[in-house]
């Protein structure tokens, strides 16, 4: 059985070398286990499922040679310490950096219901500009007036709609407050 332990931890070990070293390609290659059917499936993870089965191999050889278990128990407590800290791994390190991710990429589209500022004044039939925070940036847009009334430099404004690539904004602040 210790020969067993033995695989499973060196398997684990190599995988963890191979990620090192080639973790980008087999990312691509194994994307696959990120998701199933389009369900995200969190325990398919790369690093929780190979640490797990790393995990359980080592596990399984300390209390094979150190402990008076028998093979059932050990492969017990082994699969509840394998268990843990998988579960450890998941909830430490891989949910936190899923939700790290930043980016700068947008689809127009996701800009209806933002706030900006008109940096170049938005005339009453034409087009302005405003700028918005989208992501981990900000874009400059062209923008027009959603009710046809002229919106002035530096007033905080809201997309309304986006229509065939222009955002159509309406002002959130009156030019008295500004003043």
């Amino acid at each position: 059985m210790e020969t067993w332990y033995w695989g499973l931890f060196i398997a684990g070990v190599l995988f963890a070398l191979v990620t090192l070293i080639f973790g980008e390609i087999l990312g691509h290659l194994f994307g696959f286990l990120d998701s199933a059917g389009g369900h995200h499936m969190p325990v398919l993870q790369p690093a929780v499922l190979v640490g797990g089965i790393t995990t359980f191999g080592g596990a399984g050889i300390l209390l094979t040679r150190y402990t008076e278990f028998s093979a059932l128990q050990t492969g017990i407590v082994s699969l509840l310490i394998a268990a843990a800290l998988s579960m450890l791994t998941y909830l430490v390190y891989v949910k936190p950096m899923a939700n790290s991710e930043n980016s700068v990429g947008f689809s127009i589209q996701d800009l209806t219901g933002k706030i900006g500022e008109v940096t170049i004044p938005v005339p009453a039939a034409g087009h302005g500009e405003v700028i918005l925070r989208i992501g981990g940036g900000v874009t400059n847009q062209i923008a027009a007036s959603f009710d046809g009334k002229t919106i002035p430099s530096h007033l905080r404004v809201v997309v309304v709609e986006v229509k065939d690539g222009i955002l159509l904004v309406s002002p959130l602040d009156s030019e008295s407050e500004l003043n």
